[in-house]
């Protein structure tokens, strides 16, 4: 039986018809790619090709306007054979959604050419704007922006002044040309990643290419009435971040299973493999039931908490599904150059992530479900 029936990503058909070429092509590169810290350029082109940059732009703009349920198999399709391939896409993916909160005349701009334009995103405030003719003035500096190596453009959250009584957080949106990238991304896992340090020194931004960061928590885009962009940021429940890594803790499994071949088959060797494929399928159900609630709306707080609570389970299931495979595998799954080992340091990496953690992001929200608000 071949490995790739232990527990496998649902079909990728749909909307991404070359996930299964660009995966390939992943596979020939990760090595190289964890290697010198990069993605090669051939592997970012099959990216673009089989459409994750134009997977949430809107029709109009010549995007698919997908759902939440494909790009999630793709992601996973891609984290079986390349951790950091499947990372960079989905942020590339959602990265257009957010970017959807921009003015109509931002659109424009974006999207104007075509919808397969690369974005990277950094979340969390990390410099200040002030407001002057024309747009704002920015300046700051952002770090851990992934996907930074091939960006068309850079989405970056600041504190706004010059327009009330106090700042106000928003999103600006720079070419990738005005931006000084610092390799500063030093992680034992994700290394392809690029999720460097960037820095913007006074640039101009235009009004029409800043949007308020409350309109982007509470899924409110006033200039477009596609249902994805109108999501609730706290639905989408750290999906982004652990669908690559269910699919890279596939691709640990399959090349633990194949590892097995020619040793001799312990009865603690088939425990920890049946024991981790358990974990990462059931990692791999949270996620969907995710994508499910955010494919069909239902976006009440018991379901967008419960959201946050699986993208934190998930992830400590696909740890401890690392940590059976790596311990069965012995001495030899942690040689250097081995796929198994590439597997673990990625998921290890991965699941760090501040979305991923239960004390930031479901302890709150979750136990509020349980056990009723807090005294």
């Amino acid at each position: 039986m071949s490995t790739s029936t232990l527990t496998s990503t649902p079909s990728t058909a749909g909307r991404f018809l070359d996930v299964e070429k660009a995966a390939a092509l992943a596979a020939q590169h990760t090595a190289e790619a964890d290697r010198t810290g990069t993605l090669d350029h051939a592997v970012v082109d099959a990216l673009r090709d089989a459409g994750f940059a134009r997977h949430f732009v809107g029709a109009r703009r010549g995007g698919t306007e997908g759902t939440f349920a494909e790009l999630t198999r793709a992601v996973r399709s891609l984290g079986e054979k390349c951790a950091a391939t499947a990372w960079c896409a989905s942020l590339a993916a959602y990265s257009a959604r957010f970017a959807a909160h921009l003015p109509q005349a931002g659109h424009d701009v974006l999207w104007g050419e075509s919808p397969d334009a690369f974005i990277a995103t950094a979340l969390m405030p990390g410099g200040r704007a002030k407001a002057v003719d024309g747009g704002w003035r920015l300046e700051g500096r952002w770090a851990y922006v992934s996907g930074i190596d091939f960006a068309d453009w850079v989405l970056v959250c600041a504190a706004a002044s010059g327009t009330g009584d106090s700042p106000e957080l928003r999103f600006f949106l720079v070419p990738r040309s005005v931006c000084t990238v610092d390799r500063t991304w030093d992680s034992i896992g994700m290394r392809a990643s690029g999720s460097h340090t960037v820095a913007v020194a006074g640039a101009l931004v235009p009004e029409h290419l800043s949007f308020a960061r409350a309109d982007l928590v509470a899924g409110r885009s006033a200039s477009s009435d596609v249902p994805v962009h109108n999501v609730p940021f706290q639905a989408v429940g750290g999906v982004t971040f652990v669908a690559p890594i269910v699919g890279a803790a596939t691709g640990a499994l399959h090349a633990a299973a194949d590892g097995v071949a020619g040793r001799r088959r312990t009865h603690a060797v088939e425990s920890a493999l049946v024991k981790a494929s358990a974990r990462i399928e059931a990692a791999g159900l949270l996620v969907g039931q995710n994508a499910e609630v955010l494919d069909e709306r239902r976006f009440t707080p018991e379901l967008m908490a419960r959201n946050e609570r699986n993208g934190a389970a998930a992830a400590e299931l696909l740890q401890e599904a690392l940590g059976l495979l790596i311990r069965g595998a012995g001495t030899g799954g942690l040689g250097e150059g081995k796929a198994l080992q590439r597997f673990w340091r990625d998921v290890t990496s991965a699941s760090s992530h501040v979305a991923l953690q239960y004390d930031t992001a479901a302890r709150t929200t979750y136990s509020t479900v349980l056990l009723g608000p807090a005294d």
